[in-house]
């Protein structure tokens, strides 16, 4: 019987004499950037190269999602490699495309092709007969939490419930029959070096917020108007005074936009809407700071004689990742790169929906090297492709094999470690209580 260190060198064998067209495949995606619950050309990308390779698949999940299995040759437990369809809207980006301003700003059309790598050296260079279990590739949609009245118009009309890709395959079953998961991101921070183990991520929940004043003439007559936009700017304040009462080791993180500020400069505002994320390390922190801005939204309201209509959206949860994952993760990326070019990261204040499949089973997030510039900025691209997604896709594929190899009694012991910090319907349950719509009205 082959050794897991044989297995990795065939697979990785059959990763290197499909480079070319595993690097190609990104390229193609960023080419083609497609926002959340748009990406129907990447779906069907995933979907033909799911096809070529054999791989059973279903499609359309969350809209969007494609979902390929394959069966090793021994039953054990079921291992998801995820990686998400999405870009961002960015404008500025040298691949922005012009009708529609995506970009692909974060690397997501890396992680596709590193999916797309680890698919086929798993499901087609001869190793997954001496796996035990089942293994799940997974392009997801939505995971950039973007164009908020978009995916919220969706969810009005019944076509999603959720406004985040993962959550909503987490509500729909997708993953039910997955014991552990995981994926890997891209990272243009030198100090992160070429492959980096992470450990948590702030959680975060969405608002949408109105303030309703009273139009007038803003030469003639000011005194018969309520200005919304002083309002949402006294509001604004309110939220500044809190943050002094933010604990550091909370990590919250709070970014209100104004989307509308009136109608004419002629006009006292009547309608003005923003939007902000409430970001935090826990639950228990989110909910706090969420509390604030809300006593906030209302107080700004209140001083100005106007209505604040403020709706919650559940955002994505606090990720947490698994340490034995993430020591097979490591051991793998020492092989791969160097002990001296892998990096370490406690904490990353921005939020994932991994965060989300994290509260439900064993998942780890790492992060691997190769761009460059700011991420979600207009300089974010990916220079080295043989790094971005060929060693990723190494990386990836020697988990597996490290996983599910002998016998997967390495993912077993996880599997049997592992305690949850929700079952599915306790985080539904969560997620759904968490939505809100609120008309404060100060008379």
């Amino acid at each position: 019987m082959p050794s897991k260190e044989d297995l990795k060198r065939q697979a990785f064998q059959a990763i290197d004499d499909c480079a070319d067209e595993i690097v190609g495949l990104a390229q193609t995606i960023l080419k083609n950037p497609e926002p959340g619950f748009r990406e129907t050309k990447t779906s069907k990308l995933v979907a033909n190269k799911f096809a070529e390779l054999g791989i059973p698949f279903k499609a359309g999940m969350a809209m969007t999602g494609v979902r390929g299995e394959i069966t090793g040759g021994t039953a054990g437990p079921t291992l998801a490699i995820l990686g998400e369809l999405d870009s961002l809207i960015v404008s500025e980006h040298p691949h922005a495309d012009p009708e529609t301003n995506a970009a692909h700003a974060c690397g997501h059309h890396c992680q596709i092709a590193m999916l797309y790598g680890a698919a086929m050296a798993l499901s087609q260079s001869g190793v997954l007969a001496e796996l035990s279990g089942r293994l799940v590739f997974m392009a997801v949609p939505a995971e950039e939490y973007i164009e908020i009245e978009y995916r919220d118009s969706l969810r009005r009309e019944g076509k999603i419930e959720f406004l985040g890709g993962k959550p909503e395959l987490i509500k729909l079953g997708e993953f039910d029959d997955v014991n552990m998961a995981m994926m890997l991101h891209t990272t243009s921070t030198p100090a992160e070096k070429q492959l980096c183990l992470s450990g948590t991520n702030n959680g975060t929940v969405a608002k949408k917020i109105q303030f309703i004043g009273r139009g007038a003439h803003a030469g003639g007559t000011p005194h018969l108007g309520i200005n919304a936009l002083n309002a949402a700017t006294l509001a604004l304040t309110g939220i500044h005074f809190n943050r002094e009462t933010f604990q550091d080791a909370d990590t919250i993180r709070v970014h209100p936009i104004i989307t509308k500020g009136g109608e004419a400069v002629s006009a006292v505002p009547a309608d003005v809407r923003m939007e902000t994320f409430v970001r935090g390390r826990t639950i228990e922190a989110i909910m706090d700071a969420n509390m604030k801005v809300d006593r906030a939204l209302k107080a700004g309201a209140m001083a100005m004689g106007a209505k604040v209509s403020i709706q919650t959206i559940p955002g994505y949860m606090p990720l947490s990742q698994n340490q034995d994952m993430a020591d097979i993760f490591e051991a793998n990326s020492v092989d791969l790169v160097g002990k001296e070019n892998v990096g370490h990261v406690s904490h990353r204040t921005g939020s994932t929906d991994m965060g989300d499949v994290s509260q439900l089973m064993p998942v780890i997030h790492p992060y691997v090297g190769g761009a460059s510039g700011l991420g979600h900025g207009a300089d974010y691209v990916i220079e080295d492709y043989k790094l971005a997604v060929i060693t990723a896709a190494k990386a990836l594929t020697a988990t597996a094999v490290d996983l599910l190899g002998d016998g997967a009694t390495k993912a077993g012991s996880i599997i049997g470690g592992h305690r949850p910090e929700m079952t599915k319907d306790e985080y539904l349950k969560f997620m759904r209580q968490l939505a809100s719509e609120e008309l404060f009205e100060s008379d």
